[in-house]
């Protein structure tokens, strides 16, 4: 079946002849793809480009080409096929008949919580300005804001539509000027799957792509025949994604390095465990390695919440995840007060944090590291992930100590400028510039200010 899988993807891909050389039945793994790229590089038997059906076989075909002197993209393209009838849309047009097969709620919830991330996307779009001041007589220093060229939009899937992430990257690049929008979305079991690219469309996506993993990831950081390469790629994945956004850093830029899901439940008396019990398995059913930590200064709450964890286990659908981060990664941390509490919550840097205190604006004011904080019993992790209208593309692993999360802002490029009108000015910096560059020794860049200080020194600001 893989095989012929492969051969499917290899015709609609357009190469004219088709061969398995270095394939064998059942070995679509990083391994066997590994030794297909050593392989290839060793004979010197470069193809102009490759087709591989799943997202190890294509990791390990790019190790196995870099790693024995290939340069990928320069000598050869690696590119993959999910095994889905329609591979990849040229704009959104065709999206039409799988959108029709979308009931008009859905539609409908969908739009709505794509307003309330437009309008927050707006908002932070309108406190971004260009700069230009005067800081010496006729010396003119700014910054242009410049929206990103074209974007990748990576939203995951495979076994569930992920909606949300289409709004999160697609519409959010959108309102910040992004001209074109290219999202990427794996198939769920073979099918098209049809919320998520009812939101891709609704968001405002140029081009629309059935295809997920390293290949997905790798076509729009390379180029295929049927995806143009783009400037920048945003969106969660799994860790093959995740890794091969790493490795294509450079070639493309990329919005976060993300982890497991984390969250943090930051909480006092004045709520019951039953509702923190709530927020931490919210979030632990993510994934088997997605942490869950209460910090609490109440052994009463700390008790009853571990109680209420193992009573909702029991009924949770997605219990059989959700155990496994709770045994594995859950966590429930005594304070003796809130500045401990905040000190502890500062430490961790959590991508997610939900404050429930007696006192939430104390946090607000004071906490330094998180990807996004959500304050007070009436909202939550959901929300925000969701619905609410903050961006849910957020840093993991402690990465909140140095960056925040997605936002209009990462689309956008500050690029700076200068311009000299009076000569004097020009002079006179010239001689500071020219000392500065014999200190560092570097001569080209003195005389790049000694010429203007030749040519300057003496004429009048009008000549």
């Amino acid at each position: 079946t893989d095989q012929l899988r492969y051969r499917g993807a290899v015709e609609q891909f357009g190469a004219r002849e088709i061969s398995l050389p270095y394939i064998e039945a059942g070995s679509f793994t990083y391994d066997a793809g590994y030794k297909i790229g050593a392989n290839l590089a060793e004979v010197g038997r470069i193809p102009d480009a490759l087709v591989v059906a799943a997202d190890e076989i294509a990791f390990g075909v790019i190790d196995g080409l870099r790693r024995h002197g290939v340069s990928v993209p320069g000598d050869v393209r690696v590119t993959g096929f999910d095994g889905v009838p329609q591979s990849a849309w040229e704009g959104v047009g065709a999206a039409g008949s799988v959108i029709a097969g979308v009931s008009k709620q859905t539609i409908h919830d969908i739009e709505f919580a794509q307003k309330q991330i437009r309008n927050f996307a707006k908002a932070q779009l309108a406190s971004l300005n260009p700069v230009e001041v005067e800081t010496l007589p006729g010396v003119t220093l700014g910054h242009k804001l410049i929206p990103v060229g074209s974007v990748g939009a990576y939203v995951p899937g495979g076994r569930y539509p992920m909606v949300a992430s289409a709004h999160m990257s697609v519409l959010t690049a959108k309102v910040a000027g992004v001209k074109r929008v290219a999202a990427c979305t794996p198939p769920i079991n073979g099918e098209l799957p049809a919320e998520t690219i009812t939101a891709m469309a609704l968001a405002g996506a140029d081009e629309i792509y059935v295809l997920g993993g390293v290949q997905a990831v790798a076509s729009l950081a390379i180029g295929t025949e049927f995806v143009d390469r783009v400037d920048m790629i945003v969106g969660p994945g799994n860790a093959l994604v995740a890794e091969a956004k790493r490795q294509l850093y450079g070639r493309v830029g990329i919005d976060l390095m993300a982890g497991p899901t984390e969250t943090l439940v930051v909480a006092d008396e004045t709520v019951d465990g039953e509702i923190c019990a709530v927020d931490l398995l919210g979030q632990a059913e993510h994934g088997p390695t997605s942490p869950a930590i209460l910090v609490t200064n109440s052994r009463r709450l700390a008790d009853e919440t571990i109680r209420q964890v193992e009573l909702q286990l029991k009924t949770l659908p997605t219990a059989d995840i959700a155990s496994k981060s709770w045994a594995d990664y859950g966590q429930v941390i005594l304070c003796k007060d809130h500045a401990e509490m905040l000190e502890v919550a500062d430490d961790l840097a959590f991508e997610h944090v939900q404050v429930m205190t007696s006192n939430d604006d104390y946090f607000l004011e004071n906490m330094q590291n998180y990807g996004a904080l959500f304050l007070g019993p009436m909202t939550n992790v959901s929300y925000g992930d969701k619905v609410i209208g903050t961006n849910h593309t957020l840093p993991t692993q402690s990465a909140a100590r140095y960056t925040g999360g997605l936002w209009v802002g990462k689309f956008i490029k500050t690029v700076t400028y200068q311009r000299v009108t009076n000569p004097q000015s020009s002079a006179m910096v010239g001689e500071y510039c020219s000392r500065l560059c014999a200190i560092e020794r570097f001569w080209g860049h003195k005389e790049q200010a000694d010429i203007r200080v030749r040519r300057y020194s003496g004429v009048g600001a009008g000549s």
